[in-house]
C-alpha cells in the first residue's frame, strides 16, 4: 500500500526562488491529501506532478503563507470541471474567514466545498483503514498540526502452522487470518491466536504547521515514522523564534526524540537563510537520535515513500 509524501512548498512566510510557501501533498493508494495550501501551491502541484484530485485539505492555521493558495486552487478545480466534492478542515473558530476566502473569488465553485472546524484530539477524517487527527499546537493564532495514523495491520499468517494442525488449503485460511476460528472434519476448533502473530502497526505522518515546540505534538502519535516539524530559525535566532511563535531546528529534533520518530523533516524555513541549510542540520542533527539522513531539510518537489515501520511490503 504506497505512502508518499511530496514537499510542494517549505519555505517560511516569505517564499524565495526555490522555496514555496507551506504545502504538503500525500498521496495513500489512490487517495489524495492536502496539507496547507501557501500561495502558489496549484503551480507546484502542477510542476511535480501531484494532480489537482484532492479530496481533503487540512488548514493549520489561517496565515497567508499557509492559505493563500486556496481561492487559485479552487478555481482551476472549477476550470476542469471537477464534480467531486472537497472538504476543508479548519481550526476551531475560524470557519467564517475560511469561507471568505473560498468566496474570495465573488461566486461560489460549482463542486461541493464542506468546511469543518476542528479542535485538540478530533478526528479530522476517517478512512477506511486510516485516519487524521487534529492536536493542539502553540501558534499566534488559531491552530491545530495533523497526525495521519494507519490502523494496525492484521498479524502474520502461519500456513506452515495452520497445516501442521491440520487446516485444509482454502476457505479456512482466510476466515482465520480475519479473526473467526474454525471447525477441522474431527471437530478440532482451530483459534486464530494459534495461527496468526500479533498485529502490526501501520504508518504515522505527523505535520505540525507554525508552533512552537508542543508537549501535544509528542503526544499526537507514538513513534511517527515521520515528523514533518516547524524549523524557522537557527539557533541565532532562538529569541526571534519564541517572540513569534516558531521552533528552531534543535528544538525540533527535541521533539522528534521525545515522540521516538524514525525521521525529522525541518520545514518553515525563514527567508533569512536563503539556500543555507548546513547549520539547521548540523544542530538538528546533534540532537536527533536518529541517523545522520535521518534529520533533513526537504527541498521543494521532494517525495519520500513511508515504508512500513517492520519493512514488510505489506
Amino acid at each position: 500500500m504506497p505512502l508518499r509524501v511530496t514537499f510542494l512548498g517549505t519555505a517560511g512566510a516569505i517564499p524565495t526562488t526555490e522555496r514555496n510557501p507551506s504545502a504538503i501533498f500525500v498521496a495513500r493508494e489512490g487517495e489524495k491529501l492536502l496539507f496547507d495550501a501557501g500561495e502558489g501551491t496549484q503551480r507546484q502541484m502542477m510542476r511535480f506532478g501531484t494532480g489537482f484530485s484532492v479530496s481533503h485539505l487540512f488548514v493549520t492555521h489561517l496565515h497567508g503563507d499557509h492559505v493563500l493558495g486556496i481561492p487559485g486552487l479552487l478555481q482551476t478545480m472549477d476550470f476542469n470541471d471537477r464534480e467531486e466534492p472537497l472538504a476543508i478542515h479548519t481550526p476551531a473558530g475560524t470557519r467564517r474567514e475560511l469561507k471568505g476566502l473560498v468566496n474570495a473569488l465573488g461566486n461560489r465553485p460549482s463542486f461541493p466545498v464542506r468546511i469543518n472546524e476542528v479542535g485538540d484530539g478530533d478526528v479530522a477524517y476517517r478512512a477506511d483503514e486510516y485516519e487524521v487527527r487534529a492536536f493542539a499546537t502553540d501558534h499566534d493564532a488559531r491552530s491545530v498540526g495533523y497526525a495521519l495514523v494507519e490502523d494496525d495491520r492484521k498479524g502474520r499468517f502461519d500456513r506452515e502452522r495452520a497445516e501442521e494442525l491440520g487446516v485444509p488449503v482454502g476457505p479456512k485460511f482466510s476466515k482465520l487470518h480475519e479473526g473467526e476460528p474454525v471447525e477441522l472434519e474431527d471437530g478440532t476448533v482451530v483459534d486464530p491466536d494459534q495461527v496468526v502473530g500479533d498485529p502490526r502497526p501501520g504508518r504515522v505522518i505527523v505535520y505540525t504547521g507554525d508552533t512552537r515546540p508542543a508537549a501535544a505534538t509528542v503526544e499526537a502519535a507514538e513513534e511517527p515514522d515521520l515528523l514533518i516539524h516547524d524549523a524557522t530559525f537557527a539557533d541565532d535566532r532562538a529569541d526571534r523564534a519564541a517572540e513569534t511563535a516558531h521552533s528552531t531546528a534543535r528544538q525540533a529534533a527535541e521533539i522528534a526524540n521525545r515522540a521516538g520518530a524514525d525521521r525529522l523533516a525541518l520545514m518553515h524555513l525563514s527567508s533569512r537563510y536563503a539556500g543555507q541549510t548546513d547549520a539547521h542540520l548540523e544542530q538538528a542533527r546533534e540532537v536527533f537520535a536518529g541517523d545522520e539522513t535521518d534529520a533533513f531539510v526537504p527541498d521543494d518537489g521532494q517525495a519520500l515513500d513511508i515504508p512500513y515501520p517492520d519493512g514488510e511490503a505489506e
